[in-house]
């Protein structure tokens, strides 16, 4: 894991925020990233996936954090009560890295159901919003933005929780497009980078994706 200012090709350290807060409810309940690819946690594969990327992970998740103990991760919940949804756990997230890495500017999210996150993601939104000159950027693959796979500045956290607790914002796209936007796009075959696995079918599909992705 990277543990200086700058990763090897010079894009700045930057934090990793795995966001856990969904329940797999069209799988009959649980945590979806503990749901297993070709014998191997969802969630340990996208641990496998940021590390070389990321200064440091951080999972949030609300509930006994025990549960995750296996996975080594600082385990953060919400701080706004009644679970409004992924902008809670990326201010969380935030918050987090304010506190723990207060020399850090930028800090990553993704869903934390997304095995297969592309190996340049860190790299390429921060080309992106530098090229942009955008205060959040974005992924995309085949013409659609995945909100919550992004790269925020730490700095917009205290407008965050205002979104949160007094205007009571709960969509991430809603709060995201008040701010300049950048957006990173990656092709979508022969394997969409950002699949994620929401039901059982597909956790089948995953499994023949795990043969295209390598394995890993």
């Amino acid at each position: 894991m990277m543990n200086s200012g700058k990763a090897p090709d010079g894009t700045p350290a930057t934090p990793g925020i795995l966001l856990a807060g969904g329940l797999a409810r069209r799988m009959g309940g649980g945590d979806k990233p503990m749901r297993s690819i070709a014998g191997k946690p969802i969630l340990a594969r996208v641990i496998a996936r940021l590390r070389p990327q990321c200064v440091s992970l951080i999972l949030n998740a609300n509930g006994d954090p025990a549960r995750f103990a296996q996975f080594g991760l600082p385990v953060i919940a919400d701080s706004v009560g009644d679970f409004p949804g992924p902008l809670a756990g990326i201010l969380a997230g935030l918050d987090w890295v304010a506190a723990n890495r207060p020399d850090t500017a930028w800090a990553l999210s993704v869903a934390a159901d997304c095995p297969f996150l592309p190996r340049d993601l860190v790299a390429r939104l921060h080309q992106a919003r530098i090229e942009q000159d955008a205060q959040i950027a974005v992924a995309a693959s085949g013409g659609q933005s995945h909100h919550v796979i992004a790269l925020w500045n730490v700095a917009l956290r205290e407008e965050l929780r205002h979104a949160l607790t007094v205007e009571s914002i709960r969509k991430v796209e809603s709060w995201m497009t008040r701010y300049s936007l950048a957006t990173a796009s990656w092709p979508a075959a022969p394997l969409d980078p950002f699949f994620n696995a929401n039901t059982t079918d597909d956790l089948a599909e995953a499994e023949r994706l795990a043969v295209l992705d390598g394995g890993s």
